[in-house]
Parts: C-alpha cells; sequence; structure tokens
C-alpha cells in the first residue's frame, strides 16, 4: 500500500474532455483481454459476480428440477415413478442444493457484484480471493452433480444426521461426496465474506461514513460477519469429525466407542441456523432500496434497519437448539431456546413496520419489483407465524419431522429469501445487461409465482398436522393424504411454469428489450451513477458524497477526488468510520494462480474421499500454486515525485 501523495479532494465536477481522457485511459488499464485465457485469469468483480449469479440460479433450477421430481413421486399413493434410494438421492441433493450451493452463494454474488458499485469502489479488496471463491465453489458443483449422475449421490439428508451417516448405515461414499462438498462451499463462502468485510470498511468512496452506507451494504456486512463465524463450524464437522470417522475410524459420533450423536446436531445447527439468516438479510436489503425507489422517499427508520440487521444477526446464534427439541435436553434448556426463538421474530417485525411506514407515507408505484416485494411481505409473514408456532416446545415435539415444518421452511426460504431475490433482479437487470426486462412478462411471472408456492406450501400445513412424516417416498392410500399431495403438486407445476416465463423474459430482454440508460428508476444510489452495464473501472473518478442518499439529494453533478493513478490499476482506500482519504493502493490484474489452487483443493478434498495419499499430492500442488501466486503479488517499490505547497519536489516511497 503507497502513500496517500497527490490524490486531492475537488470541489466540483471535472470538464468532459478530461472525464473522457481519464475513462480511456482506464480503460485501457482495467479491461480484461479477449480469449479463453484471459477469461479464466479474470479478476473483475463484476465479471465474477455474474457468474456466481448466473451459476448460482443454474443451481436453483437443478434443485427445483430435483423438487419436481419429488412431487411427482408424491403426486399419489404408492407411486413407483422413483424408488426409494434413487429418492432419497434426490431429496438429499435438492436440500443440499438449495441451501449450499444456490442460496448463500446467490445472496453472497449479489453482494460481490454490488457493493463495491454501491460504495464507490472501483474492485473489492482482494479480487484473485474473490476469483479463487468461485473456482472452489464450481469444483463442489462438479463433485455433486457428478456423482449424482453416476448413482452416487449422498441419500441422508442435507443435514447428514449420525449415526445414519456414519459408515455402519451409509457404507460407500456418498456421504464422504456429501462432507466434502460442504468443505468447498463453506470454503467459497468465507472467501466472499472476508472481502465484502474488508472492501466495506477500507474503499468506501469519501464522504461514506457509517451513517450513510447503503443499508443493502449493511446487510451484506452483518452477514459476511455471521459466515465468518458460522461456516467454520460446520465446514469442522462435516471434514474433520464426520469425514474422519468414516475414513479413518475416528470416534466423535459413534457411541460404541464413546461418541455423541447429539454433538453432530449441535454442531450442525450452530451453522444451520444461522444460515437462514444469512440467506434471509440479504434479501431484506434489497427490499429496502426497492421500497424507497418506487415510494419516492427515503426509508423510515434507516438506523432502526441498521439495528435490527445486527440483533437479528446476533440472535441467530442462539437459537440451534429448537431444531433439537424432540432430543432429550434439559428442560430448562428448551425454555430458553424457545425465549430466544421468539424474540427473534421482534428485529423482523421492525423492518416490516419501517417498509410499510415507507410505503404509507410515499407514493407507491406497482412496478415488478415492487409486486414481488409485497408478495415477499404476504409470504414471509404467514411463514414467520409458524416458526413462532414451532418455538413452542409441546407444538414443535408434535409437528416434528412432519410436513409441517416443510411448509414453514419453504414459506421463509421461498417468500423471504427468493421473492426478494426476483425484486432484486427485475430491479438490477438493467445495470447487469443495460436493457430492462419486460413489463407484461414480470407481472405474469409474479402472479404464477405467487400463487404457485401457495397452492405448493399451504396444503403442507395441513398435512403435517394430519401426521404425514416428511422424507418419505411414498405412502398408503388409506392415509387420506392423497388429494392434498395432489394439489401440491400441481402448485409446483405453476411455479414451475413462472420461472420459464422468468427465462423467457431474460432472454427476450437481454437480446433486445429497451435500453436502460445509467438510472432507469430514478434511484438514489451511487451504482446509479455509472453506466450500464458499468465499465471495468467502474467510475472514472472517486466519487464525493454526503449523504445517504447521494443521487437524490446533490443538486449538480457530484465532486471527485482525484489523483489516483491510470497506467495501472489503483484504488482509493478510506478510514473505516469517517470515510476520509487515506491510501491510494494497488489492485492486481489477472492470474491463473486462483483457478489453479481451486483445481488443487479439488485434488486435495476428491482424492481424499477414496485414497488418502491423494491429500498428500494435491498439498504439493497447493504449496507450489501458493509460491507462484505469491511471486506474483510481489512487486517493485516504486518511488513518486511530490509537488510541495511550496512548489519544491521530493521523492517517497
Amino acid at each position: 500500500m503507497s502513500a496517500l501523495g497527490n490524490s486531492t479532494i475537488d470541489g466540483g465536477a471535472l470538464a468532459p474532455e478530461a472525464v473522457a481522457q481519464n475513462a480511456g485511459a482506464l480503460e485501457r488499464t482495467w479491461s480484461t483481454k479477449p480469449g479463453v485465457w484471459a477469461w479464466v485469469c479474470t479478476v473483475d468483480h463484476k465479471v465474477i459476480g455474474r457468474r456466481y449469479v448466473i451459476t448460482a440460479f443454474a443451481m436453483f433450477l437443478a434443485g427445483g428440477i430435483e423438487a419436481a421430481l419429488m412431487r411427482a413421486q408424491l403426486a399419489r399413493p404408492e407411486n413407483g415413478f422413483l424408488g426409494a434410494d434413487r429418492y432419497n438421492q434426490i431429496f438429499t441433493t435438492h436440500g443440499t442444493t438449495m441451501m449450499f450451493l444456490f442460496a448463500v452463494p446467490m445472496m453472497t454474488a449479489m453482494g460481490l457484484y454490488f457493493v463495491p458499485l454501491m460504495i464507490g469502489a472501483r474492485s473489492v479488496a482482494f479480487p484473485r480471493l474473490n476469483a479463487f471463491g468461485y473456482w472452489t465453489y464450481l469444483v463442489g458443483i462438479g463433485l455433486l452433480y457428478v456423482a449424482l449422475l453416476t448413482n452416487h449421490a449422498p441419500d441422508t439428508g442435507w443435514f447428514a444426521y449420525v449415526p445414519l451417516s456414519e459408515t455402519l448405515y451409509a457404507p460407500g461414499h456418498r456421504v464422504d461426496v456429501w462432507a466434502q462438498l460442504v468443505t468447498f462451499t463453506e470454503i467459497a463462502a468465507l472467501c466472499a465474506a472476508v472481502n465484502i468485510i474488508v472492501t466495506v470498511f477500507k474503499m468506501r468512496a469519501p464522504g461514506m461514513s457509517v451513517n450513510r452506507i447503503p443499508l443493502f451494504v449493511w446487510a451484506q456486512l452483518v452477514v459476511a460477519f455471521m459466515i465468518v463465524f458460522a461456516m467454520p463450524a460446520v465446514a469442522a464437522g462435516s471434514t474433520l469429525m464426520l469425514a474422519a470417522d468414516r475414513a479413518i475410524h475416528m470416534q466423535w459420533f459413534i457411541p460404541a466407542r464413546g461418541g455423541d450423536v447429539l454433538l453432530w446436531q449441535h454442531i450442525f445447527w450452530f451453522f444451520g441456523h444461522p444460515e437462514v439468516y444469512i440467506i434471509f438479510l440479504p434479501a431484506l436489503g434489497m427490499v429496502t432500496p426497492i421500497v424507497e425507489t418506487f415510494c419516492r422517499r427515503p426509508v423510515v427508520g434507516y438506523g432502526a434497519i441498521v439495528m435490527a440487521n445486527i440483533a437479528t444477526a446476533f440472535f441467530a446464534f442462539g437459537l440451534w437448539v429448537h431444531h433439537m427439541f424432540a432430543t432429550p435436553l434439559p428442560e430448562l434448556g428448551d425454555s430458553l431456546f424457545t425465549a430466544a426463538s421468539l424474540v427473534i421474530a421482534i428485529p423482523s417485525a421492525v423492518q416490516i413496520f419501517c417498509w410499510i411506514a415507507t410505503m404509507w407515507t410515499g407514493r407507491p408505484r406497482l412496478t415488478v419489483p415492487m409486486l414481488f416485494v409485497l408478495g415477499f411481505l404476504f409470504t414471509f409473514i404467514n411463514g414467520g407465524i409458524t416458526g413462532v408456532m414451532l418455538a413452542s416446545v409441546p407444538f414443535d415435539r408434535q409437528a416434528h419431522d412432519t410436513f409441517f415444518v416443510v411448509a414453514h421452511l419453504h414459506y421463509v426460504l421461498l417468500g423471504g429469501g427468493v421473492m426478494p431475490l426476483f425484486a432484486g433482479l427485475y430491479f438490477w437487470f438493467p445495470k447487469f445487461t443495460g436493457r430492462l426486462l419486460r413489463n407484461g412478462l414480470g407481472k405474469w411471472h409474479f402472479w404464477l409465482f405467487l400463487i404457485g408456492v401457495n397452492v405448493t406450501f399451504f396444503p403442507m400445513h395441513i398435512l403435517g398436522l394430519d401426521g404425514m412424516p416428511r422424507r418419505i417416498y411414498t405412502y398408503l392410500a388409506s392415509t387420506g393424504w392423497g388429494p392434498l399431495n395432489l394439489l401440491s403438486s400441481l402448485g409446483a407445476a405453476t411455479i414451475a411454469i413462472s420461472v420459464i416465463i422468468f427465462l423467457v423474459n431474460v432472454v427476450l430482454s437481454w437480446r433486445g428489450g429497451a435500453v436502460a440508460g445509467p438510472n432507469p428508476w430514478g434511484a438514489s444510489g451511487l451504482e446509479w451513477a455509472t453506466a450500464s452495464p458499468p465499465p471495468p473501472y467502474n467510475f472514472a473518478y472517486p466519487l464525493i458524497v454526503s449523504s445517504a442518499h447521494p443521487l437524490w439529494d446533490a443538486h449538480a453533478a457530484l465532486p471527485v477526488a482525484t489523483g489516483l493513478r491510470t497506467d495501472r490499476r489503483e484504488v482509493l482506500t478510506t478510514t473505516t468510520f469517517d470515510a476520509r482519504p487515506d491510501a491510494r493502493h494497488s489492485s492486481p490484474r489477472e492470474s491463473i494462480w486462483p483457478f489453479y489452487l481451486a483445481l488443487c483443493m479439488g485434488v486435495v478434498f476428491i482424492g481424499s474421499i477414496f485414497r488418502p495419499y491423494w491429500v498428500l499430492i494435491g498439498t504439493a500442488l497447493s504449496l507450489a500454486g501458493l509460491f507462484g501466486w505469491g511471486w506474483q503479488s510481489t512487486r517493485p517499490i516504486e518511488r513518486e515525485r511530490i509537488a510541495l505547497p511550496n512548489g519544491a519536489l521530493v521523492e517517497r516511497t
């Protein structure tokens, strides 16, 4: 990191000729060269963020196809469409895909793409680490789906409860695939989290003090800290404990050898319950700018929403035991975790009241993003109510492991995660592509999706109360569960049609949709202050902000900071709280080493499933990659000439 040097704060906008000349030089410096090699080596946060989004959405489609297969199997009693073994693999792959390969990566991908744009930065803090995280995530996807296609997919559920997942009951390598897949996704999530934390703290535009950070960025920051605390638990549990139990006969979870089966549940749900909020909080962060933009006023209760995000993250780590009420735990412990499960509804309610107050005092426009926000409120509140019901120990013990829990989970995740995500995709699609999605197809998509979600999952509440257990591949006609299961399957078909309409809309609009321009919605955030799609360098000059809604409150073009070099990739770092200019920092260029190291990780973890010596081979290859990465990161000490106020010239390192 070099000294700030001759960076200055300019009080007004620069001449257009100077901006154009600067932009031309930056284009040459920051662009990724054409070709396959450059495509693999790129470290542009927008390119990697877009790849993350597309890959995670492909996983959403894969998980949806698996869900459709399960609904086809359960549509009528004693159905022979899928056998028990295939059904077990598909429902495990569905849950694993949606939780590990779609929901969390999609939310972090939106952050990796938009956080730098929203805070006025040219890149993320660690571009190569960002690329490494994506390639690691892709290796994990390959592992799971090759296993599924070869009939070796995991079959013990996305939570892999012991002793079911121990070698005594699950021989072969199916559970090992699940354990190592989790490791890949957790490493990728940690890479993204570290990047977002440092980017937000050190790369905000001058003037963007902590009380002016966009609420979507606040949500991403809070979630990044949650990932740092939550993900190591499951990574250690799956790789160091469960995989070790299976591969080298450790004794962590085997009661006959002194192990404890409940230890796995504690470890898994210490990660598993915060994961719901890791998915949910970024989605809420998407809601706020949409409500502000289409109600034409700042959100009511900025500070309350920030505190609600932090409170949710704090309480999320204190209620994992409510997944274990059916296990023999002390009654006092159950009571405490019941209280925590009830308390966490309060910060979520605070955010909902803030949005309702914003709509009440604003002038809402029912665009497609706003329709999805309203659908989210309706669906998520219903899911939240059943969550409060399940926080009660007597009710939970009755409904435990029934379809009631399946209904609650999907109301929360589809209502609280996917609907805000669709709202965000409609809202920011112009920034991704430069074109607007079609309004008519968007409304068809919304209404069919809303109807489909409720027709699919509301009957599951009744099935659960009627005693239908989850994770069964068939049932007898005499149970009377057939009609509601058929209705639920018809609802799933409606969801599938709505998603197909969305895909058609994306393809048609991307190829020939209306040109959006930099700010088609008249929004207030910095991401709308640059072109759509953004240039490789994001902003020609670092923007200076003086409010939480810079594009609404500025009466002329935003002032800018000057002094960053254009002949090399350079970013401006700022102080943590007040965002005062602090230093100039060189940003790395393209590199093959993130891709290479991700492949080495594959050799280590995938190889360990079959032969222990692959760990040594993969580690040796990784050390070579780390050496190459470090070698490429070295650069000569540079000296620059600085003009002092008295006219003298000095050189400094």
